[in-house]
């Protein structure tokens, strides 16, 4: 019983000492990383291009006929209904670090990402990167720009 006691005791004493110093100190990453004026998307999509691959929308198409590549729609579900890349997995950018080690879990995948309009999708792929993900890339111009250019959709 003492045990259990001290137990509750050092963990709600560590909870208390987390959340004074997140009160006190405030997100350590937003203030190294943004300006004091905060990032715009546009501004966290161009930051992220620099550190991804992006490939145009015919060289998407190609990787597709190849095969070896899981194409991965990270738009939100209802607009995945609407139509995607044929064989296209869907895991929503807002849930991608959460769900993509079940789907796919060896980290060294052909991964070809895309969204809407690529934005999304850039910042998908930024987060995988930065998970350790080795081959991904983010298809440039998104959705609009495979049903622009007339390729199979499902």
């Amino acid at each position: 019983m003492k045990g259990s006691f001290m137990k509750r005791y050092a963990f709600f004493a560590l909870v208390l000492m987390l959340g004074f110093s997140l009160i006190v100190g405030g997100c350590a990453t937003t203030q190294k990383q943004a300006a004091p004026e905060g990032l715009t998307a546009k501004e966290l999509i161009a930051e992220a291009k620099k550190d991804i691959c992006e490939i145009s929308v015919s060289e998407a198409k190609a990787l597709l006929d190849k095969g070896g590549y899981i194409f991965m729609d990270c738009r939100e579900p209802t607009e995945f209904k609407m139509g995607h890349i044929p064989g296209a997995m869907n895991i929503p950018r807002g849930l991608m670090e959460f769900e993509i080690d079940k789907k796919i879990p060896d980290k060294k995948a052909n991964v070809v990402l895309y969204c809407k309009s690529g934005g999304r999708g850039c910042l998908a792929a930024c987060t995988l990167c930065r998970m350790g993900y080795k081959n991904i890339k983010n298809m440039a111009g998104g959705w609009l720009a495979w049903e622009k250019a007339g390729y199979p959709i499902e």
